[in-house]
């Protein structure tokens, strides 16, 4: 599956430690994460190749990944360098348990499961690298619903109006604007997207309209970026919300948002609590869904000129093969 090759978001970098395993899973394999000496992230399959017990109910010790079954050790990289039953034992180099590459990025632990024919990178969060704006991760959720179901919510405009009325919308301003759809080399990018919001965001106290580009920079990846108003004092600033999604199975997803903003008043619990709120509106919606996976079938669901932008994320889906998540 090309979703293997994938670079994927599976836990808060915060959350791994060089003294217990941390737990996840992704793509419908569970995986163990820990820290080496050096402080470098270990990804292993959750699984002791010796006896099957879960490597992440054990320990790290001396470096090591400790089995809570029989003590067997395992290396970075995944290699059993200690069988504690057999003292003088020294494992072979088939003995060793499946690991993952790993990278650190945005506050979260990514893991590509299978290396493709070519050299995959991490999804696009241009305003990762702008120092005048602060970053702040929200979640993770642990959603009921595909991974593509959630990326489409996430370009969707239309619903503002009904699931978030009041804060993203309003039902005598529900008309969509027309804008712009175009293909890029990592996704679609949607520019001119306007809408009336009454509380766009934290510090909002009058209605007005906004404007946002979306852009998916990887099949389960997507960022909203903020088009700074005519005259504003933070003209250039490109305020940015990325939405960084866990395939756990084809029906449930673990979700983080990455906050790039300009606000440095707020405390960081404000600004999560604000994305939560405009999230825990979406999740009953979302997981109400049927089918659970997203349909490629252009026929299998109707569809609006407001949809421009889901179309054209579904296309994408179906011309990258991407096979999880989807029906």
């Amino acid at each position: 599956m090309i979703e293997n090759t994938l670079w994927h978001p599976v836990a808060q970098a915060q959350d791994v430690s060089g003294t217990s395993p941390h737990s996840a899973r992704l793509l419908d394999q569970a995986i163990v994460l820990w820290r080496n000496p050096q402080g470098a992230v270990q990804a292993f399959v959750d699984r002791c190749p010796h006896r099957g017990a879960r490597l992440s109910l054990g320990r790290v010790e001396n470096g090591h990944l400790e089995c809570p079954y029989h003590g067997w050790q395992f290396a970075s990289g995944g290699q059993c360098v200690k069988v504690p039953a057999v003292p003088d034992f020294v494992p072979p180099p088939s003995q060793c348990v499946k690991s993952f590459d790993v990278q650190e990025s945005s506050g979260l632990i990514w893991v590509r499961m299978e290396q493709g024919d070519a050299p995959a990178a991490l999804p696009r969060f241009d305003a990762e690298s702008d120092a005048h704006l602060r970053k702040v991760n929200c979640g993770p959720y642990d959603v009921a619903a595909s991974a593509p179901r959630i990326i489409e919510n996430f370009l969707d405009m239309s619903h503002f109006s009904f699931v978030h009325e009041g804060w993203l919308g309003s039902r005598d301003a529900s008309a969509i604007a027309s804008y712009k759809v175009e293909p890029t080399a990592t996704g679609v990018l949607a520019t001119g997207c306007k809408a009336v919001q009454p509380q766009s965001n934290l510090h909002s106290t009058t209605a007005a309209e906004v404007e946002y580009t979306y852009e998916v920079t990887a099949p389960y990846t997507a960022v909203l970026t903020k088009i700074p108003e005519e005259g504003s004092s933070r003209q250039g600033w490109r305020e940015s919300i990325g939405l960084f999604i866990c395939p756990v199975t084809p029906e449930t997803s673990r979700v983080w948002f990455r906050l790039a903003v300009a606000d440095f008043d707020s405390s960081e619990e404000q600004l999560r609590e604000f994305q939560h709120t405009i999230f825990v509106q979406d999740q009953p919606v979302l997981e109400s869904q049927l089918p659970k996976a997203l349909p490629l079938d252009p026929r299998a669901e109707m569809h609006s000129a407001a949809d421009r932008m889901s179309s054209a994320y579904r296309r994408y889906l179906k011309s990258q093969s991407i096979g999880f998540g989807v029906c």
